[in-house]
């Protein structure tokens, strides 16, 4: 059992426990949850969902595979809290082997986990066990995804497992109820392992708004965290170094802003930082190399230049984005090993990679997107590979392959595409971040 401890597929924390569930001996010894779900702490996976626009309440639904995100918590620092517990946390381990065995623990199932006894419950809820899953390479990839209802235009928030390939219903997001999604800035603070919504647009009365909301992914909670100095929408958002961007967007009088501003959240505040110098929403706006890309969008033919700005966080100052970036960001964008990729609506969503020597737009080889792929889109990077989101949440995985041909590199996508279930037809996908957990 000891001699298999280093594999990370999770067998060897399953064959560690399984004679736990067998053996009634010791306090932490069965893994069966209590009978009713609301036994279990708020957080996320497989209890019925709180939502008001819950899919699983839906006779439509009845073969939907989304399920809450409402059993899955967790949390440790990279060596065990000091916990008031005498037990230990396996009968017959020591406390480090143990340790190691519940870091490996899927995150679909450490509601189980939790269920055991008081002293894994305060293991896994306790404050650093998320750093020390991703640190010693245990996190797993979640997409979580703003969709809204075509029809009635409610807003959902889905988790998607890209391990197993599951849907989960997230914890409804407090927020007016007419809303304009596309509206929002939705980025993932990568160190904290938490969703931030910022600012957004009220559409019945065209109001931009300053809140931000924060979701924390292991307790399946929403909180409101420190307000934007200027109320925004349709702007450029991004995460450097822990610190999350705001830059233009919309303001309160349908002006387009050039302000731009910062969040810390180990202070929880707002700082304004150097203007744009040119007032600009949001088309699309991307991080790359530690920096603040943002386009204000296309139209073909060009009737004047499309306008980009670039941030440098270390400088604060914005610059000009040359000609050929601009011109050819003709969709939306996704960095992939430190290149920028787009997928343009202008030539049949088509994969487009830039290359900065020429500064301009090359097409990526390879076959075209899946036909069911439908706009608008969504896009992310996972684990080295492309991963879309289209209407209906239908998802394609792209792998991207490269060549040497004619003394430069040549690429090439390979698109697996994943169909959604029947219920999410009527959704449209407007933001979507990867978590690790």
């Amino acid at each position: 059992m000891v001699g298999e401890f280093n594999r990370r597929d999770g067998t060897v924390c399953s064959r560690i426990l399984s004679p736990l569930r067998i053996s009634s001996a010791g306090k932490c010894s069965i893994l069966t949850p209590p009978s009713s779900p609301t036994s279990y702490p708020s957080s996320p996976l497989l209890t019925p969902s709180s939502s008001a626009f819950d899919l699983t309440s839906s006779p439509s639904c009845s073969s939907c595979p989304s399920t809450p995100f409402s059993c899955i918590v967790a949390a440790t620092t990279t060596h065990a809290p000091q916990l008031p517990f005498s037990e230990p946390l396996i009968p017959g381990l020591p406390d480090d082997l143990a340790e190691e065995c519940l870091l490996r623990l899927p995150f679909t199932s450490q509601a189980v986990a939790r269920a055991v006894c008081p002293r894994w419950k305060s293991f896994l809820y306790s404050d650093g066990y998320i750093a020390a899953r991703r640190n010693n390479g245990y996190a797993q990839p979640w997409l979580l995804v703003l969709a809204f209802h075509k029809v009635s235009g409610k807003i959902q928030w889905q988790a998607w497992d890209a391990v197993n390939s599951s849907w989960h219903i997230m914890a409804a997001m407090p927020c007016k109820e007419r809303i304009c999604p596309p509206g929002f800035g939705c980025v993932a603070n990568i160190e904290e392992g938490a969703l931030f919504v910022c600012g957004g647009i009220s559409s019945d009365m065209d109001c931009p708004m300053d809140a931000v909301l924060k979701y924390d992914l292991f307790r399946n909670q929403w909180t409101a965290v420190g307000s934007m100095s200027t109320p925004r929408s349709f702007f450029a958002s991004g995460v450097i170094d822990g610190k999350i961007y705001a830059a233009g967007g919309n303001s309160t009088d349908s002006h387009e802003l050039s302000s731009a501003e910062v969040y810390d959240p180990a202070g929880d505040q707002w700082h304004p930082i150097a203007s744009m110098g040119a007032n600009m929403a949001r088309y699309d706006s991307a991080i790359l190399s530690g920096k603040l890309y943002v386009t204000e969008g296309w139209s073909w033919p060009f009737r004047s230049s499309p306008r980009g700005q670039i941030y440098d966080p270390k400088e604060d100052k914005w610059e000009d984005m040359t000609l050929g970036m601009r011109q050819g960001w003709t969709g939306l964008s996704v960095v992939l090993d430190n290149h920028l990729y787009i997928i343009s609506e202008q030539d049949t969503t088509k994969l487009k990679v830039f290359d900065p020597e020429g500064d301009v737009w090359r097409y990526v080889s390879g076959a075209p997107m899946p036909l069911h792929m439908a706009l608008p889109f969504s896009v992310n990077a996972i684990d080295g590979k492309l991963v879309l989101v289209a209407r209906s949440l239908h998802i394609a995985v792209g792998t991207i392959t490269s060549n040497e041909e004619d003394g430069r590199s040549v690429r090439l996508v390979e698109w697996q595409s994943m169909h959604a279930p029947n219920a999410f037809s009527d959704f449209i996908p407007s933001h979507s971040v990867v978590i690790y957990v």
